[in-house]
């Protein structure tokens, strides 16, 4: 191997290392971050816990049933505390979310065009936003009425039949609210995503329209899958996917005339400029 080759090596292996370090930093930070909301929402677990209760309390309410005597159980030992690790680890990742994106986004932006990263960084903090709204839809809306859809299936006890009551464990309920926030605002990402493929040419409005019929058929598969076994919640994803997917033809047309109107300012300004140099060769000649 020539001298000139191994200095070659040499440079190459520079920036590498700054780019791993540089790597290790964000790893770190995102972890301490995440420990640390772990650690906040674990010494509040049951607080939280209650705080995931409410919409249970309130399809009691709607039901006909005392919100008060609202009960759930668990039938092993640790039950409880696994679910309240759980529960910890969702509450911290939430609440880390924001700091982990950012060191996401600082790893990454250097290597980005200006223009590049004035077009990510709105996205970025979209998504967060459209998380939220979809968590908060499961929260005010569909728990309680998927709770209610489980209440009616319950069974008075008289002389004919028996009593059939609901107690849910914490773990199924935990389960069932996180798996809903999950799939709720795993699905109002669809705009961010859509308008990200369009703005780098992968997608357009024109092919979104046309496969209008197909998204319809897939949200519905797709709620069949993510949500529980109940017509409520399976709908109640669906129809908000399918609203969710024409906003984001909507948004790709805004991304299409935008990149036409910079494309057209662009071609202006380079013509200009070739009329302003020309005069400038002539009296040069």
């Amino acid at each position: 191997m020539s001298v000139s080759e191994k200095d070659e090596i040499e440079q190459s292996a520079a920036p590498l290392m700054e780019h791993l370090i540089e790597l290790r930093r964000r790893l770190m930070w995102s972890i301490g971050g995440f420990f640390v909301a772990f650690l906040f929402c674990f010494f509040f677990a049951k607080q939280l816990f209650n705080l995931l209760v409410i919409p249970f309390k309130w399809a009691t309410q709607w039901a006909g049933l005392d919100p008060h005597k609202v009960e759930l159980i668990y039938t092993a030992p640790q039950e409880f505390f696994f679910t309240q690790v759980k529960l910890a680890m969702f509450g911290g990742m939430v609440i880390a979310f924001p700091l982990i994106a950012t060191q996401i986004y600082k790893f990454i932006a250097p290597g980005l065009y200006k223009n590049e990263r004035n077009a990510f960084l709105p996205f970025l903090i979209a998504s967060p936003i459209l998380f939220l709204m979809g968590a908060s839809l499961v929260y005010f809306f569909f728990t309680p009425m998927v709770m209610w859809f489980f209440l009616a299936m319950q069974q008075a006890g008289t002389d004919d039949q028996v009593q059939i009551s609901l107690l849910p464990k914490v773990s199924e309920y935990l389960s069932l609210i996180m798996t809903l926030i999950f799939s709720f605002g795993l699905v109002f990402q669809l705009p961010v995503v859509t308008s990200l493929m369009a703005r780098v040419g992968m997608l357009s409005s024109q092919a979104l329209v046309e496969k209008r019929k197909w998204a319809i058929v897939i949200a519905f598969v797709v709620a069949a899958i993510l949500t529980p076994p109940d017509p409520i919640s399976q709908i109640g994803l669906a129809i908000p996917t399918i609203i969710l997917y024409e906003v984001s033809i909507w948004s790709a047309r805004l991304i299409e005339r935008s990149k036409e109107r910079e494309r057209l300012a662009r071609e202006k300004r380079e013509a200009a400029e070739e009329v302003a140099e020309k005069p400038a060769d002539v009296s040069s000649a």
